[in-house]
């Protein structure tokens, strides 16, 4: 047997660190004397402790180490599962990674040469239109930002089953609908949604009507300079809002992000004009 300081310097692992992975259950003393306190640990746990280490030098939680360990036991096949899928996880982390030193290297250049470091949205064409009705089958829950990822994922793997399960029919691109007015620390009220043909108990009506609309390329896009743009003009042109803000994604962003292709678009209604004033702007038309 081995005491806890001989355990903690084999390990590298302080005994302050080993109380605490008692305390929350991912490691036990294999004896404790109970006069003394005194804890003791048996050679073959040394084997464990190797296995936490190095499930943490992958980025792994604790709570996440307790279940492939204490629960599942370190068996092969668990491992290799969850081992695969943290693979994935960390190469779309550094897929990120990348495309934050890119921009990096974007923004540095352009304050070389002199620019800005944000665009001031001038450049982004707006559009007004006119959306058609639609039934939406949707589901809607709060979504914290750093979440929203594999949100996306869950829900609309979901709404894909429902949709084949009931034999009902795509008639637009799936789309996310925002419903907060402003941020909140428990997340964004966020409704996952697809357009069907069909109405059903599941469905609902969704009537976007007159919308400021822009399209935006790839994951990295500066959407909040979008969604300024949007609310920017609809003040200037006499609008107001109507409704939810609202994505509609052309491409699967969980596919080839690089080319993803979104409409964003702002659901307006016009102020109520004195007499003789005029916009200026007939629908359909973009603005400058």
């Amino acid at each position: 047997m081995l005491t806890i300081g001989e355990f903690s310097k084999i390990c590298r692992v302080s005994p302050k660190t080993l109380r605490y992975y008692e305390a929350i259950g991912l490691l036990q003393p294999r004896l404790v004397n109970p006069m003394t306190g005194y804890r003791f640990y048996a050679a073959d746990q040394l084997e464990t402790m190797r296995l936490i280490n190095h499930l943490k030098a992958y980025s792994f939680t604790l709570e996440e180490i307790k279940l492939l360990v204490v629960t599942l036991s370190g068996k092969p096949e668990d491992l290799t599962a969850a081992l695969t899928e943290k693979k994935q996880e960390l190469r779309r982390q550094a897929e990120q990674l990348t495309q934050q030193l890119q921009q990096l290297d974007r923004d540095i250049q352009n304050l070389h040469d002199g620019h800005s470091l944000f665009a001031n949205g001038d450049e982004i064409p707006v559009q007004l239109t006119e959306v058609a009705d639609s039934e939406l089958l949707s589901w809607r829950l709060m979504v914290q930002e750093q979440a929203f990822p594999q949100a996306y994922k869950q829900c609309f793997g979901t709404l894909l089953e429902k949709l084949q399960a009931g034999s009902l029919t795509m008639s637009w691109a799936p789309m996310v609908l925002f419903h907060d007015a402003q941020f909140s620390d428990e997340g964004l009220d966020t409704e996952f949604a697809v357009p069907v043909a069909e109405t059903t108990p599941e469905t609902r009506l969704f009537q976007p009507g007159l919308c400021l609309k822009t399209v935006v390329s790839g994951i990295q896009a500066d959407f909040a300079a979008v969604y300024a743009r949007l609310i920017h003009t609809a003040q200037v042109q006499g609008y107001h809002s109507s409704g939810p803000l609202f994505e509609v994604y052309l491409s699967d962003p969980q596919d080839h992000p690089e080319t993803l292709i979104t409409e964003v678009y702002y659901p307006v209604t016009k102020n109520k004009m004195k007499r003789g004033e005029n916009n200026g702007f007939p629908e359909n038309e973009g603005f400058e």
